[in-house]
């Protein structure tokens, strides 16, 4: 059967036009990495796998086991995890979700679903006065902080989420210094469980608000906790360990009106002057404890190279540089990217060590703030990338 004229002008047409485009995502593909301040020299499947492997662990560890069939969320393990693995699963182009992450919001989901029932994680009689409080609001805004995340993934918010807020708002603080945040947990242990963490807590809820899909942040029931959310984070900002002030630059970006033009310059002229020759933080220059604390940790800091960089306060400073809107040719945050690219290890964590003293870091437990180091650092270099591809004319 013999084509027409028209028809076959048409045909080759079509032809050419699919090569050229074709062609031009290739050449896209091809040329990332020659994209400038594009991170070039980092394993993300790698990553993704190491941050498996552990929420696995996590899961299975019998210290962490809940009532009701359900597992701890821990600052240190889960909330990274939960924070970078959709990220991570849109940069390699995986189609489902991972098992761990379905078993975690599987978990999550019942005990939001049921929170009356479910029995805090740390209480009075087996901890000590105010703890049962103090785990029961710790957990209800990293429940939101966690769903939130998948929910801005998903682009739609679930019920299961605003359900979870709804319950973190129920324990926010109304009156007295910390109106506006919650109750948090203190085992006097850095950075996750001490007198500042609550203000992490309070502007990791600030972050995921800023993300978290529908404009729920605007809603008018809503809008009365955020203003209380933002005056507990500006009141108690100038008094903060650094590392809670890098919390607050990151939800800067979420929040505005948080942070003052001084405020942000200031911070970024202290994050500079303690970056080491290598490009990296420590974490103890970031959260340095008072008394007794921080003669410990000091005599710790010398008998264990934790004065070294580290990729969890490294992570931490340039994911907040990022989201703070300092230029990526910002030589503070270049070098701070370039360290995280040449620092991921072979298993595709980045290394950290304990504020609290010597853990091994081969055991399970030394790795948790390597999971946290490893959550951070791999949030500031998808950042990174997401910035660089963005830049590149269309």
């Amino acid at each position: 059967m013999r084509i027409r004229g028209p028809y076959l002008f048409l045909l080759i047409a079509l032809c050419l036009g699919s090569i050229g485009i074709w062609k031009a995502i290739d050449a896209r593909r091809a040329s990332a990495a020659d994209i400038p301040n594009y991170p070039k020299r980092w394993n993300p499947a790698a990553a993704a796998t190491y941050l498996d492997k552990r929420e696995i662990w996590w899961q299975n560890w019998p210290s962490a086991q809940m009532d009701h069939g359900t597992v701890c969320i821990s600052c240190h393990t889960v909330v990274p995890y939960a924070l970078v693995r959709p990220a991570l699963r849109r940069q390699l182009n995986e189609k489902e979700i991972s098992a761990p992450e379905a078993a975690m919001l599987t978990s999550i989901e019942k005990r939001v679903n049921d929170w009356p029932e479910m029995t805090p994680f740390y209480t009075d009689a087996a901890n000590g006065p105010g703890k049962t409080t103090q785990s029961h609001a710790t957990e209800a805004v990293l429940n939101a902080v966690i769903l939130s995340a998948y929910d801005a993934a998903d682009g739609h918010l679930s019920s299961a989420t605003q359900t979870a807020f709804n319950e973190a708002w129920a324990l926010q603080e109304e009156t007295g210094v910390n109106a506006g945040g919650w109750n948090w947990q203190d085992f006097h242990l850095a950075p996750w469980e001490s007198p500042e963490a609550g203000y992490q807590g309070a502007a990791l809820i600030a972050i995921a608000l800023g993300d978290t899909p529908d404009r729920y942040a605007s809603e008018p029931e809503v809008r009365e906790h955020v203003k209380q959310l933002q005056g507990y984070l500006r009141r108690h900002y100038a008094a903060l360990p650094l590392m809670g002030q890098l919390y607050a630059l990151w939800a800067s970006a979420r929040l505005p009106g948080l942070l003052t033009g001084a405020d942000r310059t200031e911070l970024v002229e202290k994050i500079s002057d303690l970056q080491l020759h290598d490009g990296g933080w420590a974490l103890p220059s970031l959260d340095q404890q008072p008394g007794l604390r921080h003669y410990l940790v000091d005599h710790w800091k010398q008998v264990s190279n934790t004065a070294e960089s580290d990729g969890c306060a490294t992570g931490l400073v340039v994911l907040a540089l990022e989201e703070g809107s300092v230029k990526p040719q910002d030589p503070t945050l270049n070098r701070g990217l370039q360290w995280l690219q040449r620092h991921q290890q072979k298993d595709g964590s980045w290394h950290a060590s304990s504020l609290n003293g010597p853990r091994d870091p081969y055991s399970d437990m030394g790795q948790f703030m390597s999971d946290a180091a490893t959550g951070y650092a791999a949030l500031a270099l998808e950042k990174a990338r997401r910035e660089a591809m963005n830049s590149v004319p269309r």
